[in-house]
This record gives structure tokens, sequence and C-alpha cells, in this order.
């Protein structure tokens, strides 16, 4: 090989190599600046927040709603004959209403007043009263109403719903009163 041709081999292979060499990094991208909310986008955000709001106010009107009207039911009273502790025909339609509406709340508790109305001995109408209460617990437990949520209390006259003397008035006091004791905050209507 001679001068020259060695050289100009030796130059060829260094421009070759060079040309292997390490390539220059690629610059990183921009970051991309954050997507622009036109009024569009932000007026649709709003009206979707605005109806998941009205939404949701719907659904806690008709819970509330619900709640109220199973709160009416259990609150329901029955009446009774004269000088009877029997449950009367009107009276079983109430109190199947209040046994589907206390197996819908499992954790509701009721006391059921009993009351008579003036007629007969102080003595004789306590027990009466005591007697129509029971009579409307064993009613609600032969529908397997847990009798522990069930309490009883009979007034016999002292407490009338109408403090008139005639028959009117008499039949408006025979009667028993049902109170929510416990549970009556998150009731549910039975589905």
């Amino acid at each position: 090989m001679t001068g020259r041709t060695g050289l100009v081999t030796l130059l060829a292979f260094g421009i070759a190599i060079g040309a292997c060499g390490k390539k220059p990094e690629p610059e990183a991208p921009a970051p991309s600046p954050p997507p622009m909310t036109s009024p569009a986008t932000r007026d649709t955000a709003a009206e979707n927040a605005r109806l998941r709001a009205e939404a949701e106010e719907r659904e806690r009107a008709a819970r509330e709603a619900a709640a109220a009207e199973v709160r009416a039911t259990l609150a329901e009273m029955v009446f009774f004959d004269y000088d009877r502790a029997e449950i009367r025909f009107d009276a079983q339609d109430v109190l199947n209403r209040k046994a589907v509406a206390l197996r819908a709340n499992p954790n509701v508790g009721l006391r059921i007043d009993g009351h008579a109305d003036e007629r007969g001995t102080v003595e004789y109408n306590l027990a009466l009263s005591l007697r129509r209460a029971n009579s409307a617990r064993e009613y609600l437990t032969s529908f397997g109403i847990e009798v522990s949520r069930l309490d009883v209390a009979g007034y016999g006259e002292e407490r009338p719903l109408d403090s008139g003397s005639n028959e009117d008035a008499w039949s408006r006091n025979r009667r028993a009163e049902f109170q929510i004791t416990r549970g009556g905050d998150n009731l549910v209507p039975a589905r």
C-alpha cells in the first residue's frame, strides 16, 4: 500500500467510524398546555352538576315522603266495640299494614296504648284498655313480629280522645294508639 492510498483508506475509515458514533439525543417534547375549557364546556359541566343536585334532592324528598307514609301507617289508631277487646274487621286492615311496615323495618319498636270510654269503673276500664293493647299486640305477633318489639300499656278512661259524653265521643275513645319507641329514624317502605 502506498502512502497516499493508506492515508485515503485511513481517512475513509475515520469518517465511517465518526458517522456510526454517538447520535445526538432527541429533544424532549415541550409540555402541552392544559386543555382550554371553552365556555360551552364550562356550561355543560355546570348543567350536569345542577342536574345531579336536582336528582339527589328528588331522591331525598322521595325517601322522606316514603318514611312519612310508613310513620303514618305505624301511628294509625284502631278502634274497638263497646266493652270488647276483639280486633274488628276494619282494625285488621290497619294492623295488617302495620305488620308489613314492621317487617320492612326490623329495628322499629312500638308502644301500644289501650284506652276505654268513660263508662264502667276505673278498675274495669284499666283492665279493658290493657286487654285491647294486648289484643293488638297478639294480632301483630301472629304475623311474625317479635313480641319484644311491642310494649303495651293500658290507660283506661284517663286519656280521652274526645271529651264528649255521647256515642260518637265514646266510640273514638275505645281505641289503641301506637307510638314508635325506637328505630324510627330511617323508615323504609315495604317492597
